[in-house]
């Protein structure tokens, strides 16, 4: 009877170990996981950031070939030599563009209607 018991405890021992490892191996893979996850996430913030900037250097190009140097859209694309780019798609990214100018007068406008009213 004594024997029983003591394999009985011995049994329960391991299978308390064995899902101790298998807990321990299931949260080193969860944390790599999470690892991998942050850094695709932090690496398309990154993309996002890099193409709205470029966007906003196109912007403001394509304004300055259409409001300071008076062409039309068309003659703006012609100078741009991109077949890719669109007349469509030459209006987004002007309409896009931020400047100093436009976020100072946007960050006062935030700062205006989070006053309290009175």
């Amino acid at each position: 009877m004594v024997q029983k018991q003591a394999r009985r405890q011995e049994a329960r021992l391991r299978a308390r170990q064995a899902r101790a490892k298998v807990r321990e191996e299931q949260s080193e893979k969860e944390w790599r996981l999470s690892r991998w996850g942050a850094a695709v996430v932090a690496a398309l913030a990154e993309r996002d950031a890099a193409v709205a900037e470029c966007e906003q250097q196109a912007g403001r190009a394509l304004r300055s070939l259409i409001v300071e140097g008076g062409l039309k859209t068309q003659e703006a694309l012609a100078w741009c030599g991109d077949e890719t780019l669109t007349g469509r798609e030459v209006h987004r990214l002007i309409r896009g563009v931020v400047d100093a100018a436009d976020r100072d007068h946007l960050n006062q406008g935030e700062h205006r209607g989070s006053g309290d009213a009175g």
